[in-house]
């Protein structure tokens, strides 16, 4: 490739990234970043995936907001259905809850690499999220959806992603891959789908486990490519496993990175789902100031 090429991609790349900045998803996601780190929890993580009655529940526990589940068609609480939508705004603004992104676990087992309804799924949610005013969605691919060291199922996802990406940049919301790859598989693949509408969807403890360093990763993903945070431990409480909080905060402020911080897992058993939420979130807020 020449250098003029080169250069002329490059530009087109800051270009995509300038036109994202302008979109009202980005300047949303700029004022939840100007708040400084927002505290969720997943759904499913407090045993309510995809129910309305997650919202109540983070409000018992004193988070700021859910990570709530968009998955197949027509079940109970399926936010393609405008009259669920209006069920969840109208519970956020009663208890003074967010929700604070979506989340497609299902692609667990309805792999967006080969799944044609998953698919098709993944652009619905980009057009519920653009009505909802969301910015964020975490597309996962674990269990059947796992595309590490499979070549294949990555290119098939690059491709995806490739053809929805545009659809996603006039929507002003960003898809965030959540996979066992390492920065530098997360990177080539937004780097072969070329829209900052792509991006990485960073969990602390999944890195952990696959051995990465995950505050070097931090620091190599930059602030432009992480989307949102799991603030995760698979065992026990945060603070009292294997992830260095304060350490993440170190990187996250080396990089300039602000923004929602979600809970997952950090359920060990012996408490209940609240008094474990209400300490996870305690020991959070004490490394993440409001």
């Amino acid at each position: 490739m020449t250098t003029t090429r080169i250069h002329r991609r490059h530009a087109l790349k800051l270009g995509a990234y300038a036109a994202l900045a302008l979109s009202p998803a980005a300047r949303l996601l700029a004022r939840d970043r100007s708040r400084g780190f927002p505290i969720g929890a997943c759904d499913w993580s407090i045993g309510r995936s995809q129910q309305l009655a997650a919202l109540a529940l983070a409000k018992e526990i004193g988070l700021d907001g859910v990570q709530v589940s968009f998955g197949e068609k027509g079940v109970r609480y399926d936010l393609r259905n405008p009259d669920v939508r209006q069920e969840y705004a109208d519970a956020c603004e009663k208890l003074n809850v967010r929700i604070a992104s979506l989340a497609m676990g299902v692609l667990n087992s309805r792999p967006y690499a080969s799944d044609a309804d998953a698919e098709q799924w993944v652009a619905d949610c980009i057009d519920v999220m653009a009505v909802m005013n969301q910015k964020v969605v975490l597309l996962a691919f674990f269990g059947n959806g796992d595309i590490k060291d499979n070549p294949a199922a990555q290119q098939h996802v690059i491709s995806r992603l490739k053809k929805v990406a545009p659809r996603a940049e006039r929507a002003g919301v960003v898809l965030g891959v959540e996979s066992w790859l390492n920065a530098d598989e997360h990177l080539r693949i937004l780097d072969a789908v070329g829209s900052p509408a792509v991006q990485v969807y960073y969990d602390v403890a999944n890195m952990e486990m696959r051995g990465y360093d995950i505050y070097k990763e931090i620091r190599q993903l930059g602030r432009e490519r992480i989307c949102e945070v799991h603030a995760k431990e698979n065992d026990s409480l945060l603070g009292q496993g294997k992830v260095d909080f304060p350490k993440v905060k170190e990187a996250l402020d080396d990089i300039g990175w602000t923004g929602w911080l979600i809970i997952e897992s950090a359920n060990p058993a012996g408490r209940s789902v609240v008094e474990n939420y209400k300490l996870n979130r305690q020991y959070l807020r004490s490394v993440f100031p409001a």
